[in-house]
């Protein structure tokens, strides 16, 4: 059985697409079979991605290790089963037909919710939650109080991770290994960011996750997206000294792989 990454999170601009393709990325270079799912039908990043990785390797004769991506299948509804979710069928049968010929199934999700989006919850052996170091973001996960120390609860995106694990237990399968990444972390230790780390912390015990450190914003990102690179690809493209922002990047980026204990997979890559 392959093992499923998702990565997930309800709202927009926290990084999931770039997190998606990097974890791919390494992972495919170690060696692992690694399948692509792209759940946002309609914008596609993750797809996009890996689209635009493909057409680089072919303009520049490179042969670059990806992962391979897949659309999901088409059905035709007069085949569905009374009382059956089109989307639900598309998605099982993607990764039925994935799972015999890969290690790892990495499926990026929508920043909304989505039906697709919580049947590939349900699927997730591993959750990959990027969220950016802010209150905004952390509501999606709890709402605190007016000062930011105390939880008051858990919030929308919780509450599907937990329907979403109470589904995995009906139906005998491993717990979810829910990871949840701190992106866009400040250099300074400020206020703000002492607060968000006190009250991750806090919920973590509460609702069951773990914290990892995630990506700096660095322009970086967003240069590599039209050839769909990542920051392990450098060198193969020419690029002979990195500056110190792009090493302390790729030191991110082993550190979160080292942080998802991925089954098989070498934390010393």
């Amino acid at each position: 059985m392959a093992h499923i990454i998702v990565v997930g999170n309800e709202k927009g601009g926290a990084g999931k697409s770039t997190v998606a393709m990097h974890v791919a990325t390494a992972l495919a270079r170690m060696g692992h079979k690694v399948s692509a799912l792209d759940l946002d039908l309609r914008q596609k990043t993750f797809g996009r991605y890996c689209a635009n990785r493909r057409a680089f390797m072919e303009k520049s004769g490179l042969d670059l290790p990806c992962a391979f991506f897949h659309d999901l299948p088409e059905v035709d509804q007069a085949n569905l089963k009374p009382g059956e979710n089109l989307y639900d069928r598309r998605l099982s049968e993607a990764v039925a037909d994935l799972e015999p010929d890969s290690d790892f199934i990495v499926i990026d999700c929508p920043g909304s919710h989505t039906r697709l989006s919580q049947v590939a919850h349900s699927l997730a052996d591993t959750l990959v939650t990027p969220l950016n170091d802010s209150f905004v973001d952390f509501d999606l996960l709890a709402h605190v109080d007016s000062d930011g120390s105390t939880i008051l609860g858990p919030s929308v995106y919780s509450e599907m991770v937990w329907n979403a694990r109470q589904l995995r237990a009906q139906a005998g399968l491993n717990p979810i290994d829910w990871v949840v990444l701190r992106n866009r972390l400040g250099a300074q230790q400020m206020i703000n960011k002492e607060k968000m780390g006190a009250a991750l912390d806090t919920l973590a015990r509460r609702i069951g996750f773990r914290t990892a450190p995630g990506f700096s914003e660095r322009v970086i990102f967003r240069e590599l997206f039209p050839r769909g690179l990542t920051l392990l690809d450098l060198k193969d493209v020419g690029v002979k000294q990195l500056n110190i922002s792009n090493v302390a990047a790729r030191q991110e980026l082993r550190e979160l792989i080292r942080a998802l204990r991925l089954p098989g997979v070498d934390p010393d890559f």
